[in-house]
C-alpha cells in the first residue's frame, strides 16, 4: 500500500533514440557525464534525490542560519540523539565529507582498515589516509543466486584472517556498513553485529558503523531475524546502532535529506578530535558545511525514516520493481535489497570478459535503450578487486510511480533480446585516483 500522495510534479520527457546516442557518445559512454535533462528515469543513486515530505518543506522554513549555536543544529543533535543514540554529533556537507572527517581521524599511513564492503567513497577516503581497505563479506554475497537472509554480513572469519596476518595494532578501525551497498543492498544481522562488536573488542578497534540505510537494514531485521519479530523498526534501529563506537552518515539516504551528513559518538575524546578535523574541512561544528535549513530538513527526515508505513512503502517499491523484472527473465540480484534492485551483466553478457566491462555495457544499453540511468558496480567501479559484475538500480525514496518501474523493466529487456550483439568497451581517460575513476573517466568501444 503507498504511503504518501504527490503534492507536487516535475514534467520529464524522453529523449529520441538518436538523442540518446548523441548523448552517450558525447559523455563518453559514462552516464555520470550526461546531463540531468537527458535522462527519463533516473536511477544513478537514491543518494539526496528522493522527494522531501510536507513537514521537511515547512521545517525548512524555520532553518536558522547562524554560524555558530543554531537552533537548527541542536534539533539535529536531538534527532540523532532520539533515533540513533548517539549523544555527540559533527555535521558534515554530506556524507563523504563525513567520512573524511571520521577516518581523518582515526587511520594513518600504513593502517588497516576492515569493512563487509567498502564503497567507494569509503574505499576512496581510507586510501587517501595511506591505508588499506580491506573488504571481508560472507561467502554468499558474491553469488547472485544464492537466497540468504543476511547476505550482507560481516565475516568475521575473514577478518581474523587478516589480523593474523598484519597484526591487531594495524587494524585501528572496524567498519561495518548496513544495508551493505556494495553487496546489491543486502541486510545485516543484529547478531552479526554484536559479533563485530566483539571482535572490535579483542582487537581494541574503534566500531564504526556506516549508517546510511539504517532504517531499512532494520526493516529487514523485524522480518528475517527471530528474535525481533516483533519489534518496531524504530526499537531495531536505537539496537543495532547502539553496538557501535560511532556512526558515520549520509543524510542523503536515510535522511530523507537532498543534503548532508555527520559523524556521531558517544565517545567524549574521538567527538573533541573529530570536531577540530571539521572545522578544517566542513565548518563550524553546529553547522558543517550545511544551512540551517538542510539541518532542519535532516532532523525531519531521521524521524519520518523510522516510521513503519515509509519503511515498509520504500522496501516493498524496491522489491516490485525486482519481481517485475525477474518475472521478465531478466537476470537479478537475489534476494532484492533495500535501496536498489542490482543487474547481473555477467549473466546478460555471458561473451564479454571483465576487461571489457560487461555492467558498463549494461548501463550504457539501458540508456540507449529507454533513458533509463543506472550505475555500474562491478569490474570499472571497483578495479582490482574480485567483485561481481553488478549494475544498480537505485531507486530515489517516494518519486518514482508503477508506470515508471514498467519503462525501467521494458527497457531492461529490450537490453536482454539484443544483448548477443553488444561489444565491450575499454578505458579512454580517466583520474590519478583508481578508486573513483567511474565517476569521470570516458570510454570507448571495444574494436
Amino acid at each position: 500500500m503507498v504511503a504518501y500522495k504527490s503534492k507536487t510534479v516535475e514534467r520529464i520527457r524522453l529523449p529520441s533514440r538518436e538523442e540518446r546516442e548523441r548523448a552517450l557518445e558525447g559523455a563518453g559512454y559514462n552516464v555520470f557525464n550526461l546531463d540531468a535533462d537527458d535522462v527519463f528515469v533516473d536511477l544513478l543513486t537514491d543518494s539526496g534525490t528522493g522527494a522531501m515530505s510536507d513537514a521537511q518543506w515547512a521545517a525548512l522554513l524555520r532553518g536558522d542560519e547562524s554560524y555558530a549555536g543554531s537552533k537548527s543544529f541542536h534539533r539535529l543533535e536531538s534527532a540523532v540523539a532520539d533515533v540513533m543514540g548517539f549523544p555527540h554529533v559533527v555535521p558534515a556537507h554530506q556524507g563523504r565529507g563525513a567520512e573524511n572527517v571520521l577516518y581523518g581521524t582515526l587511520l594513518s599511513d600504513g593502517d588497516v582498515a576492515l569493512n563487509n564492503t567498502h564503497f567507494d567513497t569509503t574505499r576512496a577516503h581510507v586510501a587517501n589516509q595511506g591505508a588499506d581497505p580491506v573488504d571481508c563479506p560472507v561467502a554468499d554475497a558474491r553469488d547472485p543466486d544464492a537466497e540468504g537472509p543476511f547476505k550482507g554480513n560481516f565475516s568475521v572469519e575473514r577478518a581474523r584472517e587478516v589480523v593474523d596476518e598484519v597484526g591487531a595494532e594495524a587494524v585501528p578501525v572496524v567498519i561495518q556498513t548496513i544495508t551493505n551497498n556494495s553487496a546489491a543492498g543486502q541486510p545485516v544481522s543484529v547478531e552479526n553485529t554484536r559479533r563485530v562488536r566483539e571482535f572490535a573488542d579483542e582487537i581494541d578497534a574503534t566500531f564504526v558503523i556506516d549508517a546510511c540505510r539504517f532504517a531499512e537494514n532494520a526493516y529487514f531485521v523485524a522480518e528475517r531475524e527471530a528474535e525481533f519479530a516483533d519489534a518496531q523498526v524504530a526499537e531495531i534501529a536505537r539496537e543495532q546502532l547502539g553496538y557501535a563506537d560511532a556512526l558515520v552518515m549520509s543524510g542523503k539516504k536515510d535522511g530523507l535529506a537532498n543534503a548532508g551528513g555527520f559523524v556521531a559518538t558517544d565517545d567524549a575524546d574521538l567527538y573533541e578530535r573529530c570536531k577540530g578535523r571539521a572545522i578544517l574541512y566542513e565548518g563550524f561544528p553546529t553547522y558543517g558545511g550545511m544551512a540551517g535549513r538542510d539541518l532542519e530538513a535532516m532532523a525531519v527526515g531521521l524521524r519520518e525514516a523510522t516510521e513503519e508505513a515509509y519503511v515498509e512503502d520504500r522496501v516493498e517499491q524496491v522489491r516490485d520493481l525486482a519481481a517485475m523484472l525477474d518475472e521478465a527473465d531478466v537476470p537479478v540480484y537475489t534476494p532484492a535489497g533495500g535501496h536498489a534492485v542490482y543487474l547481473d551483466a555477467e549473466a546478460i553478457y555471458p561473451h564479454l570478459p571483465a576487461a571489457e566491462f560487461p555492467g558498463q555495457v549494461l548501463v550504457c544499453d539501458l540508456y540507449r535503450e529507454g533513458g533509463v540511468r543506472g550505475v555500474e558496480l562491478g569490474s570499472f567501479a571497483f578495479p582490482g578487486t574480485d567483485r561481481p559484475e553488478l549494475v544498480r538500480l537505485a531507486l530515489p525514496r517516494r518519486t518514482y510511480h508503477r508506470e515508471h518501474l514498467e519503462h525501467v523493466v521494458e527497457t531492461a529487456v529490450a537490453a536482454v533480446e539484443n544483448a548477443e550483439t553488444a561489444t565491450g568497451l575499454r578505458v579512454a581517460t580517466e583520474p590519478a585516483m583508481p578508486e573513483l575513476r567511474h565517476f569521470t573517466a570516458e570510454l570507448e568501444p571495444v574494436g
